[in-house]
């Protein structure tokens, strides 16, 4: 083509009238052309062009063999990401990546924790270990019980009230609490004929003192014992007020903090109370009671008033090194029934733990 330069190819399919020269490459009735753009004079130079259709070769049929038997191999599931890797859309194959590589992570995360046991179990030895574990259950029941002075000479110091309610927080009952203090026989009735208030508390609030300072304390104990009582019974706690408006910042704060768990769900934290919170509260709640009522309290009152077993609630108390006894109690219509009592007295009882066996039982 001399000083010509080819800019372009470009196949031109096209229909002629006249008798074409090489017959063997028509087809379909069309023919089949290729053109070259000369730069510098701007004219295309047209060729004859065929189309060919090629197939694979495969040299040996031990390659169709073996891939078949591969694919016969895999899984549904491998099967399809390799389509995904061959043909699928640039979001399939980053969905893909993203899978492999968590599937690493986690196979490497697992392979790292069974190397760290199998060394922890080198190191200790399996008796040692059995040996913590039982250790660490019989620890359980102290999580959730107040501070136990087992040294004191007084009932009144091995669970302190300070423990229970700080300087802060004993003042911010003053105000709520007014109600309790100033209490009437007639609001009593109504009290426990509207069942707006447990069983405890009524009977609590008919033996208040006279003496002004030592009403005004048991009124503020009161109030503080069922609100707790009522804060036992919400499972999610899901606004920042657990009780409304009418419970003091401060002990808010201190219930969310104290007797709850803070969880995520559904992109939210909330405050949830566990089952071990509830146990936690429910140790309060007796702790309370017992110095309402001069260190004695009914067990089975304060278990239907928090909707417990007996067991759980007998379980608790002997965590709590209270002395168990029976009383009988008078009902309406000349009825009676035993109740179970717990003590606070010195010397405390040797601690007991709960029934771990039952609840392995029930895990197993």
């Amino acid at each position: 083509m001399g000083s010509c330069r080819i800019q372009a190819t470009c196949a031109l399919p096209c229909t002629r009238a006249t008798t074409p020269q090489t017959p063997g490459r028509r087809i379909s009735g069309s023919w089949h052309f290729v053109g070259i753009l000369n730069k510098t004079s701007g004219q295309m130079e047209v060729y004859d062009a065929e189309l060919f259709n090629m197939q694979p070769l495969f040299s040996d049929e031990s390659v169709e063999s073996e891939s078949t038997l591969e694919n016969q191999t895999k899984s549904f599931r491998e099967k399809m990401d390799s389509c995904i890797e061959a043909f699928g859309t640039t979001k399939q194959k980053r969905a893909l990546n993203s899978r492999r590589m968590n599937k690493v992570g986690s196979e490497s995360l697992n392979r790292a924790v069974a190397k760290a046991a199998e060394n922890i179990i080198d190191t200790k030895g399996v008796t040692a270990l059995v040996s913590d574990a039982i250790h660490d259950d019989l620890q359980d029941d102290s999580l959730y019980l107040p501070p136990c002075h087992a040294d004191a000479t007084k009932p009144e110091d091995v669970y302190k009230f300070e423990d229970l309610l700080s300087p802060a927080e004993y003042d911010a009952l003053q105000s709520p609490s007014e109600a309790f203090r100033n209490v009437t026989s007639e609001e009593i009735l109504k009290m426990a004929e509207e069942n707006s208030h447990c069983s405890f508390v009524i009977e609590a609030l008919k033996s208040l003192p006279s003496n002004e300072e030592r009403r005004d304390r048991q009124a503020r104990c009161i109030w503080f014992l069922d609100t707790l009582i009522k804060f036992r019974a919400q499972k999610v706690i899901k606004r920042k007020s657990a009780l409304g408006p009418g419970v003091p910042h401060v002990i808010n704060t201190k219930l969310l903090k104290h007797f709850t768990c803070l969880t995520y769900n559904n992109g939210s934290l909330r405050n949830l109370i566990s089952d071990s919170m509830k146990a936690k509260i429910t140790a309060y709640v007796i702790i309370l009671a017992l110095h309402i009522n001069s260190f004695q309290v009914d067990l089975t009152m304060l278990q239907r008033d928090l909707k417990l077993s007996e067991k759980r609630m007998m379980e608790i108390a002997k965590a709590m090194r209270l002395k168990i006894s029976k009383k009988r109690v008078s009902l309406a219509a000349d009825r009676e029934e035993d109740h179970k009592l717990g003590t606070l007295s010195i010397p405390l009882p040797p601690a007991q733990t709960l029934d771990r066996q039952s609840k392995r039982r029930k895990i197993t």
